[in-house]
């Protein structure tokens, strides 16, 4: 879902026909260079390795892919952590003794770091559904929620200078007092991007799309991905910033008129079920990139990239790895520990 490498093909003026065939020429050049295709490890590959974890960030650093996709909330004392849910999670989740959660834990927000790392989330629950999805996920045990500062470390100590990072706001405008406000939020994840000097390698991402507005306004030069789901967001306007979306044409023209005409990276990311050739092709011509989640069957992963799609979001990158390789797509590098 990396917005800044797709950073906004716009409308092109007709060009003679001559002309035109060259530039179809140099796009399907293009197409086969590092640059044109995203991979992105879904909380870190959590079909492989336990989710929103440093194991699994170092694991697929390791593997090589373009893009750590991570989710982000705030502790009760403001710091920033990498989390997907936002209270604990007892498919995952073990106390300080051992003991697997029996019901949803105290949500992030109400919890002080020191308070909220006493607990282990580098295990799933057996017999849960959560087992039955990710049952090649090997567990490491000792993992801990990491704040967002250790995750930038563990990067740069791979040496994963090129690696980038698509962080969304875990935040639910239906709840307001479960997580901290979309102000907040944002502005304590942008302070810590701005600390770790890794503003050019970042996409902040949400299906609250208030907090890409806030985005948008702290941080305009910041590429901002548009999540949606036909089924999830779209059906509720107050995801949209008040925007309706059965008032506009396509989900498109939606995440557009939502980003505004002059926005810089923008990149519409839809559940994968949601995407069609027509709406990938409207996405670029109105300069957006497209970068569906969650896509981990390769059948799927392959009618996708055919489709013409800028990068896929997947819970396994090995599989993704395995279908890139197959249509001659370049692999992104691995990067070893220093």
């Amino acid at each position: 879902m990396t917005a800044g490498r797709h950073a906004a093909r716009r409308d092109r003026p007709r060009a003679p026909r001559a002309l035109a065939a060259l530039l179809g020429l140099l796009l399907a050049v293009g197409a086969g260079t590092a640059s044109a295709f995203d991979l992105q490890a879904h909380r870190g590959g959590r079909g492989l390795w336990p989710e929103n974890t440093l194991a699994a960030f170092s694991q697929a650093l390791e593997l090589g892919v373009d893009t750590l996709e991570l989710d982000i909330g705030l502790t009760a004392d403001d710091v920033v952590v990498v989390s997907h849910d936002g209270a604990l999670n007892p498919s995952h989740t073990r106390g300080a003794d051992g003991a697997w959660l029996v019901a949803e834990g105290a949500p992030i927000r109400s919890l002080t770091l020191a308070e909220l790392q006493r607990h282990d989330v580098g295990r799933i629950k057996p017999e849960t559904p959560y087992a039955r999805q990710f049952p090649a996920q090997v567990g490491r045990d000792g993992e801990t929620i990491p704040t967002l500062a250790a995750m930038f470390a563990l990067a740069a100590a791979r040496g994963a200078t090129t690696v980038r990072f698509n962080i969304e706001t875990k935040i639910d405008p239906t709840r307001p007092d479960a997580t901290a406000s979309p102000e907040a939020m944002v502005d304590a994840l942008l302070a810590e991007v701005d600390r770790a000097g890794l503003a050019r390698r970042v996409t902040i991402q949400s299906f609250d799309w208030r907090t890409l507005a806030r985005v948008a306004e702290r941080a305009p030069a910041l590429p901002r991905a548009y999540l949606t789901s036909a089924r999830g967001n779209l059906r509720d306007r107050r995801w949209t910033t008040g925007l309706d979306p059965a008032a506009f044409a396509s989900t498109p023209a939606l995440v557009k008129a939502a980003a505004g005409a002059d926005a810089g990276a923008v990149t519409w990311s839809p559940s994968a079920g949601d995407v069609t050739a027509d709406a990938v092709r409207e996405a670029h011509a109105l300069g957006l990139g497209v970068v569906p989640w969650t896509v981990n069957d390769p059948v799927a992963m392959a009618r996708l990239i055919g489709l013409g799609v800028d990068g896929l979001i997947t819970d396994r990158p090995d599989l993704l790895r395995d279908v890139m390789r197959e249509r001659g797509l370049p692999l992104p590098p691995p990067s070893a520990a220093r």
